[in-house]
């Protein structure tokens, strides 16, 4: 959350683009399930030219590419044909890092996120939900931007104003703050003396009373008293996310924190025939714990596998080494300023020390796992690759599959490290833009300097690192074009007339393309993904707009058809 192959340049792992008709004698006739796509202008990385406009899906995998009325032949009168007219054929998106089924729980209980930075809004929005839920119990909900608040810190006293007397946790959009009232505080026994957990922080009062914001592991004195979600509920809200994600054109994507219950979710849908996406599960690695956990894992990973479900893996283990910048979470080489502008001694939170987190990748890179690390700060990156680098040089094996997301800042001596190690940047874009949070929260905390050069990316692949892309929704939007906007322009959509951030990070859209289709896919584990060739599996999407010609913006086209698996799970019903 926004808190948490081999080694070479990104072009050397580019797959072979694939677009071309297989040779004439293994042309036979086609399975009655054929789909065809037909009229398409067809991406490849690199900016290849494809000379065919034509594809043909039979068994979940593209068979055949090449001109419409030869593939007609090969399909005879069965199945189904639709002309995409001119419109654009990309492979489907991946999304390397998100939350789905978080974010279909946010759509049973108090949403915020679509009341921007308005308190008011906000307030409004809970005495609503309150309203509609008799039972006078807990209220809980995310959403909230810490933009809204000073110093991104919500008070009780606000919470109590529409709560008086009903206990609510109600987390912030990054997932690492909790706003309680005084009556949640009171079920919870927090007060004045109530000492900080290991890794969270009780934000305080000047007479040193809970001042309403918990962060990081101190919202789980809160947490730990909610009713627990029931298996029913995380179903249904996996299945909201997953059609909301097929709407964006995503067809797969890693699940970046997963306990049982989220585990037992997905093996729940896939029984019964209705994950029509593919899922790569981060399992979440346990900080209170040690090595010890290894075995439990290693127990959860077989029995994804066990499935023998090509939807669903297990390879990938997720650990928090720091926080988010916002809240003075975030690890950094060099410390936080204080309000008058000088530096401190405060350096952020690691949620391993050194030789901790050291132990722990060693055991779980020894095992076969992938590392899929959350690391914000300068500190917590270096950290991560410094592990990473002791797990290669004990086993002396390398996975080419250890990725670190957000990366919001990382020290210049680090950059050239991922492609050494062979170790992904799984990127937020989105966050790459001047908005409230970077300019209110961050920029006066850490400065100029650092700020002016956080996120990466560019410089990343520069230096021969390959890029994944995931959106961490339910943080923040998971609509890839908005996405890929911020990413090859660096200024945030709702605001196209802002100067660009850092412009010299920019992407040009192929290499976003490439990053959010072949890199997440490979980043997932997921062989055969992330292009349109044959044999590959049947994921793509259709997109209106001229995406392709380099004078629009990414936001100006629309999906219009996704394809997961040969199976359409979204159709505009103007596609015609």
């Amino acid at each position: 959350m926004r808190l948490s192959l081999r080694a070479g340049r990104s072009g050397d792992h580019r797959p072979a683009s694939g677009f071309r008709s297989p040779p004439a004698h293994t042309l036979r006739p086609m399975d009655s399930d054929t789909l065809l796509l037909t009229g398409a202008r067809i991406w490849a990385p690199g900016g290849a030219a494809v000379p065919v406009d034509s594809v043909a899906v039979a068994g979940g995998r593209i068979v055949a590419l090449g001109p419409a009325d030869r593939l007609r032949r090969m399909a005879g009168r069965s199945g189904r044909c639709i002309d995409l007219a001119g419109r654009v054929l990309l492979p489907g998106f991946v999304d390397a890092h998100c939350h789905p089924i978080m974010a279909g729980l946010d759509r049973l209980r108090c949403d915020l996120s679509e009341d921007g930075e308005d308190v008011d809004a906000y307030l409004d929005t809970i005495a609503a939900y309150a309203a509609t839920d008799a039972g006078g119990g807990w209220v809980t909900g995310s959403g909230w931007s810490m933009g809204a608040f000073p110093q991104g810190r919500p008070s009780r006293q606000l919470l109590d104003r529409v709560l008086p007397d009903r206990p609510a946790l109600l987390y912030s959009q990054d997932g690492h703050s909790g706003w309680v009232n005084s009556a949640a505080l009171r079920l919870a026994g927090i007060d004045r003396e109530t000492p900080d957990p290991p890794s969270g922080r009780i934000e305080r009062d000047p007479d040193g009373s809970p001042q309403g914001t918990l962060q990081e592991r101190a919202t789980e004195l809160v947490d730990r008293l909610l009713p627990p979600v029931t298996a029913v509920e995380r179903e249904k809200g996996l299945l909201l996310a997953q059609d909301y994600l097929h709407g964006l054109g995503v067809t797969s994507w890693n699940e970046a924190n997963v306990d049982q219950e989220a585990q037992a979710a997905y093996v729940a849908l896939e029984s019964r025939g209705l994950l029509t996406g593919r899922a790569s599960l981060s399992l979440r690695w346990d900080d209170l714990r040690g090595t010890e956990q290894l075995a439990d894992l290693e127990a959860r990973r077989t029995a994804i596998s066990g499935l023998g479900s090509p939807r669903l893996r297990a390879e990938d283990v997720k650990i928090f080494q720091d926080g988010v910048m916002e809240s003075r979470t975030a690890a950094l080489l060099e410390p936080y300023l204080d309000p008058a502008g000088r530096p401190g001694s405060d350096v952020g939170m690691r949620m391993h020390d050194p030789e901790t987190l050291q132990d722990a990748v060693t055991a779980l890179h020894a095992s076969g796992f992938a590392i899929h690390a959350h690391a914000i700060g300068d500190r917590a990156v270096r950290d991560v690759l410094d592990a990473i680098e002791a797990a290669i040089r004990s086993s002396g094996v390398r996975h080419g599959r250890h990725h670190i997301a957000h990366l919001q800042l990382v020290d210049a001596a680090d950059i050239p490290r991922f492609a050494s190690l062979g170790v992904f940047a799984n990127a937020q874009p989105l966050w790459a833009a001047e908005d409230s949070y970077l300019r209110d929260l961050t920029r006066p905390i850490v400065g100029d300097a650092r700020t002016d050069r956080m996120y990466p990316f560019a410089s990343l692949r520069r230096a021969g690192a390959r890029l994944a892309i995931g959106s961490d929704w339910n943080v923040t939007t998971a609509d890839p074009l908005q996405i890929m906007e911020v990413a090859v322009r660096r200024i945030a959509p709702e605001r196209p007339a802002d100067r660009p951030f850092v412009p010299s990070e920019r992407l040009a859209l192929d290499e976003a393309l490439e990053a959010y289709t072949a890199g997440s896919a490979a980043v997932c584990g997921f062989a055969g993904a992330g292009s349109i060739a044959v044999g590959a599996s049947a994921d793509m999407v259709a997109l209106d707009g001229d995406l392709l010609s380099g004078t629009g913006r990414p936001t100006e086209s629309r999906v219009v058809l996704t394809v997961a698996g040969g199976r359409i799970v979204h159709e505009d019903p103007l596609l015609g």
